[in-house]
């Protein structure tokens, strides 16, 4: 098991100004971190491995598509923008020497049609992410497509609905991920859901239902750790969590109040969480 922490709690572009947090994580007993993908190039992203490797961290990223990148577009350029960007992305994963790249990459963020998703925009980003997996091609990086709350993305909303995507990508690069948070609004029982899909899980979001520290609030903890232990999930375990220290973040992901006394709380509370109830699991 990887213990993972989201550093999207703290910003949106790691520079060498956060190097000190990456101790402090360490230090608390983190493998690794996941960092937000969003800009800078591949030498910026060599830094940071080089940061990661001095501290003995391990690492995953996370990203997000827009209007002018967006898969399900009915634009080919568009969509034609959405594979190049993906191929950027795949390329400072390999800087940083990322595991997993994680996120609502299945289309754009926030856009909305009106309706439910078509089938046609399915097999759009079907084919986009299938592009994305053969640019990966052996390499030892996966994708993990997350599936959103409805009032985030329309295109898939649920664990049922994203193995059927990936199912039909049809790339052994390109599979799902599980975030307890997204969970906890969309499934009839998140447990359960959970087991349907665990074939195509790789990478857990553990989220709490306000975003706050995680254990502090309603999520269906002991249920779903114990179904992590029947599926023998060995993988990532990362935190993610939001505040308003940065206002533009704390706007896109509906940070109104403050959730949690501190960050610290968040990610040292958050990890004794985790382990404690991967524990109680066996």
């Amino acid at each position: 098991m990887k213990y993972g922490m989201n550093l999207l709690l703290w910003t949106s572009h790691l520079t060498s100004r956060h190097f000190p947090l990456l101790e402090k994580l360490k230090k608390t007993g983190y493998d690794g971190v996941e960092i937000p993908v969003f800009e800078g190039d591949e030498k910026h992203y060599a830094g940071i491995k080089k940061e990661l490797d001095k501290q003995g961290l391990k690492c995953t990223t996370v990203t997000v598509m827009n209007t002018e990148t967006n898969p399900i577009s009915p634009d080919p350029k568009i969509r034609k923008a959405a594979v190049d960007r993906l191929k950027k992305v795949i390329d400072l994963n390999n800087a940083v020497g990322s595991e997993i790249l994680a996120g609502p990459i299945h289309s754009a963020l926030g856009i909305f049609s009106g309706c439910g998703p078509t089938e046609d925009e399915k097999k759009r980003a079907a084919d986009v992410l299938h592009q994305a997996g053969e640019y990966i091609g052996k390499g030892k990086l996966r994708i993990a497509i997350e599936y959103l709350i409805r009032f985030e993305t329309y295109l898939i909303n649920t664990a049922r609905d994203t193995a059927a995507l990936v199912k039909s990508i049809n790339h052994p690069a390109v599979q799902m991920m599980y975030d307890t948070f997204h969970a906890n609004l969309e499934e009839k029982d998140p447990p359960k859901a959970l087991a349907e899909a665990a074939r195509h899980v790789i990478h857990i979001h553990i989220s709490e239902n306000d975003r706050g520290t995680p254990g502090t609030g309603h999520i269906q903890w002991a249920e779903t750790f114990q179904q992590l232990r029947k599926m023998k999930y060995d993988g990532w375990l990362t935190i993610e969590s939001f505040g308003r220290a940065l206002p533009d973040l704390a706007a896109a992901t509906r940070i109104w109040r403050d959730i949690c006394p501190s960050p610290e709380e968040v990610y040292t509370d958050g990890l004794k969480f985790m382990k404690k109830m991967w524990d109680q699991a066996k």
